[in-house]
């Protein structure tokens, strides 16, 4: 256990130095001169482009500005938001309530329609499974920005039961009904996906020879579905749904947009926009660390709901 924690945290570690290079590079190599940016198409003197280029360390080789960005990173520093002329830590907490409130909201969406839908089809075959597999390959299909245009058309228009984009809500319950479009939009495409994987996992323990003796032995139907099942079938279902968690994270930039909810998503759009270039490299350093980090927590919890995977992710059996 603990060389498997060890062996991760490594891991964990070099991908990020790795994604904070890459971030980096990109971000500098990308057409256009941050300076332009910051002086807002205002003409300026040389003396004050040469102070800005000095702000912001842009007359440094790029090694030195990698090195002096990574160095603030490691202690919280994520430098000055170009755009907002406001710390970008500062920045980021205050979006991050609103993003996290959005993905624990459509996550719980996901759990709820993917493995409930994926349970129903594989336990009742016929025109309900097509049925299923119908509805769930169509929502795997379609877009987010389609599926967000056309819940605002029905939802919000039509039958104004749910508030369109927009709006600055107040308390909790408001919240909650706010994001509850954005959140189905950000949901449907992974439950389909999830509906498929937990319908095909549940197929595959049902013809499994252990179910079949408890079958023969007498054993009531639902106890064989929960105890043999059901907790067999769970191990796949949440490897694939704490992948489907950080993709979550990564979603929420056109959810936000498309709903003009105050995230961290719609604010990496502007910011990539804007040429932020101090919010987007700590925005996208953050998604990563979070996607390894569920990951992470992913490969602990699968051994705990099914024992037969190993922390190794070897089967015993």
């Amino acid at each position: 256990m603990t060389r498997f924690l060890v062996g991760r945290l490594l891991g964990l570690v070099a991908v990020l130095f790795v994604t904070s290079l890459v971030v980096f590079g990109s971000v500098h190599l990308a057409p256009g001169d941050p300076v332009s940016f910051l002086l807002h198409g205002r003409p300026a003197t040389p003396e004050a482009v040469a102070a800005l280029r000095s702000q912001y360390h842009l007359d440094d080789p790029l090694a030195v500005q990698y090195a002096k960005w990574l160095g603030g990173v490691l202690q919280g520093d994520f430098g000055t938001s170009a755009q907002f002329h406001q710390d970008v830590a500062a920045l980021i907490g205050s979006r991050l309530p609103g993003t996290a409130l959005l993905v624990g909201y459509a996550a719980l969406l996901v759990a709820l329609i993917g493995v409930g839908a994926g349970i129903l089809a594989a336990l009742r075959p016929g025109p309900l499974d097509r049925a299923v597999l119908l509805g769930t390959g169509v929502a795997t299909a379609t877009p987010a920005f389609v599926t967000a245009i056309a819940l605002v058309s029905l939802f919000s228009v039509q039958l104004g039961w749910f508030p369109g984009p927009g709006g600055t809500p107040t308390g909790f319950s408001e919240r909650l009904h706010h994001l509850t479009l954005p959140a189905f939009a950000l949901a449907l495409t992974f439950a389909g996906l999830l509906a498929r994987v937990t319908r095909s996992a549940m197929l595959d323990e049902l013809g499994r020879e252990h179910v079949e003796v408890a079958r023969a032995r007498g054993v009531p139907g639902r106890t064989v579905i929960r105890r043999h099942v059901l907790r067999n079938a769970l191990g796949p279902v949440v490897t694939v749904g704490g992948t489907m968690l950080a993709g979550l994270l990564i979603s929420t930039s056109i959810v936000e947009t498309a709903f003009d909810v105050p995230g961290l998503g719609s604010l990496l759009v502007q910011s990539v926009t804007a040429k932020d270039f101090a919010v987007v490299q700590a925005i996208t350093l953050l998604s990563v660390a979070a996607f390894v980090l569920v990951n992470l927590a992913v490969d602990l919890l699968a051994p705990l709901i099914d024992p037969r995977l190993s922390l190794h992710g070897e089967g015993s059996s």
